[in-house]
């Protein structure tokens, strides 16, 4: 395997004190010298060293140990005060002064977007490569990077293309122009296939000793072949359309994220040669793999139709057969204020997001050079850098169908979500959230079915509910939220929903969706025009024994009952009175888009208040640090962007306030530089579940502040969303979300902690007692929080007796 270098948790150290210097090309990710030694013995695979330092990152003036003194602590005397207080009798001068030492302006200080996600991507791939991890949950790591990768193309480098094509110069936030930032990202994605495509083989490898084989069409029986062109020629021949690429026919179009084969072919004994570009279908039916025989070995589609061409060209010499494919750019949004009909306008998009520029070609290693300059000539692309080489399989992104092979021993164990111990009843759920106050939900280790689809059927079958109203941002496709809100339509109830037509690859699934709602009666609005409703808020209104009472669910992920399996959220149900005059102000907002003097007690929402909530809080928290020390911030995120948010969490730093920063992939802010951000930590956590809850903490003097939200710290979040800010109030529900805080902080298996430059290092677990990662701590501690409900339940039983 080509330039890997290992790099053992303590020298971390090393190259934390070298943050410029690029002579560490590659950082060893997570395998200790003893699982390095048994691997390269086993010969199975080695440790792949994926965390490659982004020395790109930092930039002409960096920051050497010793050589910026920190600034003076500033005290007050005053005396100890808590929160607001605190804060007060600090001067604005005086804060401003803890950042006197440093230009916050300056470039340096920033990572780069593009990079950090793709630096993600590396964490994600690590997994593949982590003997720790079953086989086929290595396989769908190689699954979901291919995957990201594809979208990365379609959305980020679409839309750097798209500056570049409109003559942007200005620099990002990191000092680099929209063109420096793709010529960086190629070369980073270059490095990732290269690693992606050795982990295929060795994982390969490792399935063949199951008996789970990819083979080559040529390595086949005859007796297979056979067997396989008949199935060929009955169900996969009958799709294809081979079309010519000659001066009589234009060049045909390739739809986005197709897989083609491009042949050479020549009429016998002729000398002059033609192309042919067929499609291969996957999809709709059609497998990318086909299997041999009874077992589960088997064969790529493309590599049948390849040794198959005889049918489509009968008569025909086949010279050569090629691969590639095209990644369109997804950006094809269009001005909403134009728009008349915002539906019909995002229908339109649609249509043209088809026949978008193409901003990816990959093709199979080795294709003809003639070939590969023409295709990058027809298809408007630079083949110089537009061009990517793949040598091995392309399109890993298919591997899920292998993935979802059921072989128990290979695969994560199974795991059920439980039902929350307050919602095992069947008592009225509104009895119970109205007793409790609110109960803290938290996915996908408590269901998402018996918690908030829940929630909203007995809403559709309670004659005391008025009427619900909800936001919808992505869900399933047969989705028993929208059954149940069709059944409260039926029923009577005066049922509203606010659509996000334009989140991104599920516009067409929401445009059905609303209009299957809109048949059944329901008031479908599409939110407030040049903002997307990214906020994850229900809200019940039922006639309670006292008068009209407000019940309110506020989330941090979607209301997809999916992806509530396989992403870590949280969310609330709640009957607070004030987050229910908030929730109401809220969708008076969403179905009008009258902002002026709408007023909220509790909730923060983007665009309008939810930033500036965030920064006071920060500033606060400074103040009171100043004041009095002991100023602690903890976020968990899955995005840290916004340059305002960033700078005022240095300030905080530089004054001394300790600040944990639990964030899944994009990060701009630069951990433990000397003087400016030796206070803080940047830790990522990649493992079975994706990372997706918003989580916020403010110490505030021993006050303390819990909050949730649908909201990043990214300033399309924050300025370009609606989006919702929520406090955590109840202790029993505060304890909750210190216990995830802790649980992240203290991960020693998959927790990876920030550099300086950028870079991460995965911590490797001291002895067994530390090997569990957070998300096996969470699923037993959960099981244990359920065992104690249980047993609490029959202690009261015996007592009634």
């Amino acid at each position: 395997m080509p330039f890997i270098q290992e790099l053992t948790v303590a020298e971390s150290e090393t190259v934390q004190e070298q943050v410029s210097q690029p002579s560490v090309e590659w950082a060893a990710l997570s395998l200790s010298e003893t699982n390095t030694t048994t691997t390269e013995q086993s010969g199975k695979l080695a440790v792949v060293a994926l965390n490659k330092t982004v020395k790109k990152q930092a930039k002409p003036k960096t920051v050497k140990p010793g050589t910026v003194k920190p600034p003076k602590q500033i005290r007050s005397k005053s005396g100890r005060k808590t929160g607001k207080n605190v804060a007060a009798s600090v001067s604005e001068g005086a804060i401003s002064t803890v950042e006197s030492a440093f230009d916050l302006s300056e470039s340096q200080w920033y990572l780069n977007r593009e990079l950090t996600w793709l630096s993600f991507n590396r964490r994600v791939l690590h997994e593949a490569a982590d003997e720790r991890t079953p086989l086929l949950e290595r396989l769908k790591f190689i699954a979901i990077v291919s995957a990201n990768l594809d979208e990365f193309f379609m959305k980020r480098i679409g839309g750097l293309k798209q500056q570049i094509g409109a003559g942007m110069r200005e620099p990002s936030l990191d000092g680099r122009t929209p063109r420096q930032q793709v010529t960086e990202c190629y070369e980073v994605v270059r490095e990732l296939e290269v690693a992606k495509e050795e982990l295929f083989r060795a994982v390969g490898v490792l399935l063949e000793e199951k008996n789970i084989i990819i083979e080559q069409y040529e390595q086949l029986t005859s007796k297979e072949r056979k067997l396989l062109r008949e199935h060929y020629y009955n169900n996969i021949f009958p799709l294809l359309t081979p079309q010519s690429i000659d001066p009589a026919h234009p060049f045909p179009f390739i739809s986005n994220l197709s897989l083609n084969l491009l042949v050479t072919l020549r009429y016998p004994k002729a000398r002059e040669t033609s192309l042919a570009r067929v499609k291969v279908p996957v999809g709709l039916g059609t497998p990318r793999f086909l299997r041999v025989g009874k077992g589960d070995h088997f064969v790529r589609v493309e590599d049948v139709m390849m040794n198959n061409l005889d049918m489509l060209f009968p008569g025909m010499e086949i010279l050569k057969c090629e691969f590639f494919r095209v990644t369109r750019n997804a950006n094809t949004e269009k001005v909403e204020e134009e728009a008349d009909d915002l539906m019909a306008m995002i229908e339109s998009e649609l249509k043209e997001r088809k026949f978008a520029p193409i901003v990816r070609l990959e093709v199979e290693q080795g294709m003809d050079r003639v070939h590969r300059g023409r295709l990058a000539a027809e298809l408007e692309l630079d083949e110089g850098s537009d061009v990517f080489d793949v040598q091995g399989m392309l399109a890993m992104r298919d591997l899920w169908e292998l993935v979802r092979l059921e072989y128990p021993r290979l695969h994560d164990s199974p795991h059920h979500p439980i039902d929350h111990p307050l919602l095992q009843t069947q008592r009225n759920m509104f009895h119970i959230i109205r007793e409790a106050g609110s109960i803290l939900l938290q996915h996908p280790y408590e269901s998402f079915s018996t918690s908030v689809e829940r929630f909203l059927r007995e809403s559709a079958l309670d004659p005391k509910v008025r009427g619900i109203k909800m936001t919808l941002y992505r869900t399933s496709v047969k989705s028993r939220i929208i059954d149940s809100l069709v059944l409260a339509a039926q029923n009577g109830k005066q049922v509203a929903v606010v659509v996000e037509l334009k989140a991104r690859f599920d516009e067409a699934a929401n445009i059905r969706l609303a209009e299957r709602m809109e048949e059944a009666g329901i008031h479908v609005t599409y939110g407030v025009v040049g903002l997307k409703t990214h906020c994850k808020v229900i809200m019940v209104v039922r006639q309670d024994y006292n008068g009209l009472r407000r019940y309110v669910h506020i989330g941090t992920g979607n209301y997809h009952a999916d992806t509530a399996r396989i992403y870590s959220d949280v969310g609330m149900l709640t009957c607070d009175e004030t987050v229910g005059q908030d929730v109401t102000e809220l969708f008076n907002y969403l179905t009008t888009g009258f902002m002026a003097k709408r007023n909220y007690n509790k909730l923060a929402p983007a665009p309008r208040f939810l930033k500036k909530a965030l920064l006071s809080r920060i500033e606060r928290e400074t103040a009171i640090q100043i004041a009095q020390g002991n100023g602690h911030i903890q976020f968990k995120i899955n995005a840290l962007e916004d340059g305002d948010i960033v700078r005022a969490l240095y300030r905080a730093s530089i004054a001394g306030v300790k600040i944990d920063l639990v964030v899944r992939d994009t990060c701009r802010l630069r951990p433990g530089i000397p003087g400016l951000s030796e206070n803080i930590r940047v830790i990522s956590i990649v493992g079975r579940f994706l990372e997706h809850a918003r989580i916020y903490y403010f110490r505030n003097g021993g006050d303390e502040e819990y909050f949730i939200a649908s909201a990043d710290a990214m300033k399309r979040n924050l300025e370009a969303r609606v989006e919702v800010l929520c406090p955590v109030e109840q202790i029993e529900l505060t304890r909750e979300l210190r216990m995830i805080f802790d649980t992240h902080i203290a991960d020693q298996r998959s927790a990876w902690d920030m550099l300086p430059d950028g870079s991460y290092i995965q911590r490797v677990p001291q002895d067994d007692g530390n090997a569990a990662g957070s998300h096996r701590v969470m699923i037993a501690r959960t099981a244990k929080r359920l065992k104690e409900s249980l047993k609490q339940k029959k202690k009261k039983v015996k007592t009634k007796r």
